[in-house]
């Protein structure tokens, strides 16, 4: 009997994201232009089939590309595009080709401000669908009735960088050749697996477009995690030469890892010939190339010529030319660009401590500022598997966390650094996502120090030096941690740290904010060697697209750093199995045996709430404000960006529109 492929209402129910729906109406605008019809919030769009054509004429080189067709340095745009391209939508309006995007970044540690202008994956979220998932570097994808088998269909002709043809053997490669060799992934990764015990995918190439992946058991999940910013394909065309199961030469390899100060193949592998930021000459199929070192003060991004998308005119995208990240050190620095008219499009490393800044010298700087819904969280993200054996113990109390939480005075940070204008709560859902709870956003978010202070004693520390700080048990010295941060100082996000140890110190406990620059703050969670820290969390609009923060498995919201490690690989040296009785064994257990297997949409979100639920208990740690204003500095005269849309990681921030599509109305004034 054939097995059913999945019909129109059938997608409604695997589709996680669709259920944002009309919630979402109110925080996200209608472009400019005649707006077509929404789709109904219970009937998103079934899996699409082949986007249609470009009319004729069919496609248009960027002039800087037209030049070297020309000049027979590169072969006719026919040639380099798929047979039947990615047709973008356009936020406002058709663009024009040229011109150059001027950003700023904090260097290599920061290499996820570049990274998002381009890593826009399969599919990608529709603004003008209300978030629903469209077809972006594949053509079309089918599921069966129980989402245990997905199937790709390729675009023919696609290209990578370097005009190699990109195909089914670049998903098989990642695959075989990644995913299942025990050296370079000795814990095969929660996308591939289902189950408990845990089944590892099986995966079919029947054609040099086509993908097939089989699970062992139901995995509505999958694409909405693997998709969108996810890579599940590699450039095994040039990758093989630094594979030691592939290579033509292993003596010549073994000298090239050695050279470069490298142990082994697969550290070599897996930290430099598969890293972008660490290696130019990885081909890719991303909009823009990188043509500098990432260590450069001036780090440039220049168009991809293979690039596999269109607008609706045919003219082959990106509209902008280049893009440059420029060096800054200090906050003041960044600033003093964006009011000199120095940045042209960022929402990357903005603050709106600093709205009235902004908006008082956009004449000066030529630009203006929109606001956007911002999906992060002010919070203190306690370690609970910290090394501080002590403070391992205090952590884990459950009186401790309210205590915590109870001791500040949210309103008071609100008015003082944000005029009112964030709202108090957990770390849960923004209130205009689908899977918003009430009751976990206002879980213990009152300010009550004599609560907080009868919760501490209540706890066993009620003993306190002359200091008026709490002592540990059984000891004169007083309890104290440090939270760490990337927030240097002067900035609102420091001020907000400050006002957190304040609070804590009125109710005895000593908590010290130290900032550190992101690529020491990254040794410190990657080693599990942090106690605390002032990072917060987002991923709230869509928090199905990317639980790995309310899982505890994303290390630098450092809240469970070992049992995340655990849990993920357990051969990381850092990893640690939690107790059997602990909250997080359950947040885990209705992860897996509910949320991530059942494919009703409904649901998903009945049983999302259900592990909420477990957060409003629990209190895995305290955080102070969300949904806080987050500003775009958005030059006069750059088109196909609005106001008013989410910011949060899985879609993209301020690349949401498809960056691809943004636009100068007269490229000949920003050559960069």
């Amino acid at each position: 009997m054939a097995e059913k492929k999945m019909n129109r209402r059938m997608f409604l129910k695997v589709s996680a994201v669709a259920a944002l729906g009309a919630a979402l109406g109110a925080c996200v605008p209608a472009a400019p232009t005649a707006t077509p019809k929404p789709a109904e919030p219970t009937k998103p769009p079934a899996a699409p089939t082949a986007t249609p054509k470009p009319a004729a004429p069919k496609y248009k080189d960027p002039p800087m590309l037209a030049e070297l067709v020309k000049a027979g340095k590169l072969p006719p745009i026919e040639e380099r595009l798929p047979a039947n391209p990615w047709v973008a939508p356009v936020a406002e309006m058709i663009g024009k080709h040229g011109g150059t995007m001027r950003r700023a970044f904090t260097g290599v540690a920061d290499r996820w401000g570049p990274t998002k202008l381009v890593d826009r994956g399969l599919f990608w979220f529709d603004a003008k669908s209300q978030l629903a998932m469209k077809p972006r570097i594949i053509e079309s994808w089918e599921i069966n009735q129980d989402a245990s088998e997905w199937t790709l269909r390729l675009r023919k002709g696609t290209k990578w960088s370097d005009g190699t043809p990109f195909t089914s053997d670049a998903f098989k490669w990642l695959f075989e050749r990644q995913v299942l060799n025990k050296t370079l992934t000795p814990t095969v990764g929660e996308p591939w697996v289902t189950g408990t015990p845990k089944v590892t995918a099986k995966a079919e190439f029947p054609d040099a477009y086509t993908v097939k992946y089989r699970f062992a058991h139901p995995k509505p999940l999958f694409f909405v995690g693997m998709g969108g910013r996810a890579h599940p394909y590699a450039a095994g065309h040039y990758l093989q030469k630094f594979h030691i199961d592939t290579t033509p030469d292993k003596a010549a390899l073994e000298k090239e890892y050695k050279e470069k100060g490298f142990a082994s193949w697969d550290t070599y592998y897996n930290s430099d010939r598969v890293m972008w930021h660490l290696n130019p000459d990885l081909p890719t199929i991303n909009a823009w190339l990188f043509k500098s070192p990432l260590s450069a003060e001036m780090f440039l991004m220049e168009r991809n010529p293979y690039f596999w998308g269109v607008d609706s005119e045919g003219q082959q995208l990106p509209y902008v030319d280049r893009i440059t990240h420029r060096l800054f050190s200090t906050p003041d620095v960044f600033n003093m660009w964006i009011v000199n008219g120095e940045i042209d499009f960022q929402a990357r490393h903005t603050s709106f401590g600093n709205y009235t800044l902004y908006k008082e010298n956009e004449k000066k700087g030529d630009y203006q500022v929109f606001l956007g819904v911002g999906a992060g969280h002010w919070a203190l993200n306690i370690n609970h598997t910290t090394k501080n054996k002590r403070l391992r113990e205090f952590f884990g109390i459950r009186d401790v966390r309210i205590a915590l939480s109870l001791a500040v005075n949210r309103a008071e940070i609100n008015d003082l650094i944000f005029d009112g204008l964030a709202t108090p709560r957990q770390y849960t859902p923004i209130s205009k996502s689908p899977q918003y709870h009430a009751k976990a956003s206002n879980a213990y978010i009152e300010y009550d120090p004599k609560k907080a202070n009868e919760l501490l004693d209540k706890a066993g520390y009620s003993k306190k030096d002359a200091q008026g700080f709490r002592l540990w048990k059984d000891s004169t010295e007083p309890i104290s941690f440090i939270f760490e941060g990337t927030a240097a100082a002067g900035t609102p996000e420091e001020d907000g740290a400050q006002m957190v140890a304040k609070y804590l110190a009125a109710v005895g406990i000593k908590a010290t904010y130290k900032y550190f620059e992101r690529a020491l703050y990254t040794q410190h969670y990657s080693a599990n060697e942090i106690e605390a820290a002032w990072w917060g969390g987002d991923r709230t609009v869509l928090p199905l697209v990317a639980p790995i923060i309310w899982i505890g498995t994303q290390p630098d919201r450092p809240w469970a750093v070992a049992w995340g490690f655990w849990r993920t690989d357990p051969t990381n040296p850092n990893a640690e199995e939690p107790p059997k009785d602990h909250f997080i064994r359950k947040i885990w257990d209705i992860w897996d045996n509910k949320v991530a297997v059942e494919p009703d949409a409904a649901k998903q979100t009945e049983y999302f709430k259900q592990l909420l639920d477990v957060w409003a208990e629990e209190i895995p740690y305290p955080a102070f404000l969300g949904e806080i204003p987050a500003p775009i500095i958005v030059k006069n005269g750059f088109r196909n960006y609005l106001k008013g849309y989410p910011l949060d990681d899985p879609t993209g921030d301020e690349h949401l529109l498809n960056t691809e599509t943004y636009f100068w109305e007269d490229p000949s004034k920003h050559s960069g």
